[in-house]
């Protein structure tokens, strides 16, 4: 769902971090602000003014916006939830759980911490507009009248029942409180967010004609984002619930291609990496002991010259939690592991021989599988290449 991710600063022990896409929209509201927003709603005004209002007004927003997903993040934590932390994404943040929600009565009240924070925000901007009436200067006060304004907008729109907004994720929770049934929740408020989200594009286009640009542009990224984001969201819950429990002996490929340690870099690139295609590739001794691995991008760091005689050996990787699984290990887990560090291809090691390689195309060739065998809709199959 993320690309590259800046980490900003770290809040009460959940780390806040801002996704590359963010720094795109951060500059489109300070513009939307400036040049549009607050010359229409207060004008007379210098364009200095109305450009420092933008800036105050973007980090207001995303402040504000922060401190949502942080209540989000401290309810869940009551309910023991793991939280990867908070990041900054397309329109607004998102709250990262590790894992579904472990009930209907947790879901609801993560997802309700959201707006009533909004709200309570809002109302604490308004009182400060209110107090300081009169003694503050123009550009201030507007800002802060903005903020209460887009704080209780931003509650009222979180609330609207599209999955994966806060609304939601209020009504999944009741679907899943009255049906007993997660999967048909979702897939429930999941379709309402992504026609929401088709509405939204449709809205942006009439926008276009009428002439209001900069709206048309918000309402497309919004709906677009929407319908995105719940179609994502079904499709995770789903890898999820047919992963978990099934451990990776059920269906990893045995026999794996090994190099030894003795092998020349250039042994490693013409008969194994121009041969095969895997980046990745186990280190086996000869009595067949598990060294470690080796992988293309390390290839990469030795100088092509060297290549005759320099040894796998040398810059073998050694095993490590990072690079290996157990048979037995969840495949869930096998995948948050491959998320997390990046590789896709990982050691199946049982009393250090080595079992088998897991590929992250054998997990999704298996989910697809067991998908279409126990009769779930089409859309739901992902596609493997």
């Amino acid at each position: 769902m993320f690309g590259r991710r800046i980490r900003l600063f770290k809040l009460l022990g959940f780390e806040v971090r801002a996704d590359a896409s963010w720094l795109i929209i951060a500059a489109l509201v300070t513009w939307s602000l400036g040049a549009g927003f607050f010359p229409y709603y207060d004008p007379g005004l210098t364009t200095s003014d109305y450009w420092w209002m933008g800036v105050a007004g973007a980090a207001g927003l995303f402040g504000s916006i922060i401190v949502h997903e942080l209540f989000h993040s401290l309810v869940a934590r009551r309910f023991n939830l793991q939280m990867r932390g908070i990041t900054l994404f397309i329109f607004g943040g998102v709250a990262e759980m590790e894992k579904e929600p472990p009930s209907a009565k947790a879901e609801f009240s993560m997802a309700i911490a959201g707006p009533i924070t909004s709200i309570v925000i809002g109302f604490i901007f308004y009182g400060i507009h209110e107090a300081a009436a009169g003694a503050w200067p123009r550009p201030v006060a507007g800002v802060l009248a903005y903020l209460a304004g887009i704080n209780w907008l931003l509650a009222a729109f979180n609330l609207i029942p599209a999955f994966p907004l806060d609304g939601g994720r209020v009504l999944r929770s009741i679907l899943w409180y009255r049906q007993g049934d997660l999967a048909r929740a979702t897939r429930i408020s999941s379709s309402i967010g992504s026609g929401f989200g088709i509405v939204l594009m449709i809205l942006a286009v009439v926008q276009l004609f009428t002439g209001n640009f900069i709206s048309a542009v918000w309402w497309f990224l919004i709906g677009m984002f929407l319908r995105g984001a719940s179609q994502a969201s079904y499709q995770q819950l789903m890898i999820r619930s047919i992963l978990a429990g099934e451990p990776v002996r059920r269906f990893m490929r045995t026999n794996p291609v090994t190099v030894s340690p003795d092998a020349t870099i250039q042994e490693l690139v013409e008969d194994y990496v121009y041969k095969h295609h895997y980046k990745m590739f186990p280190v086996v001794d000869s009595e067949q002991e598990l060294v470690g691995c080796v992988t293309t991008s390390q290839i990469k760091n030795i100088p092509r010259q060297q290549w005759p005689w320099r040894h796998v050996q040398e810059i073998v990787q050694p095993c490590s939690a990072g690079n290996t699984v157990s048979p037995d290990t969840d495949a869930m887990n096998v995948l948050t592991t491959m998320s997390k560090t990046g590789f896709s291809r990982l050691m199946v090691v049982e009393n250090n021989h080595l079992e088998a390689v897991i590929t992250l195309k054998d997990l999704l060739n298996f989910l697809s599988t067991k998908l279409e065998l126990e009769g779930y809709p089409q859309r739901d199959i992902p596609r493997v290449a």
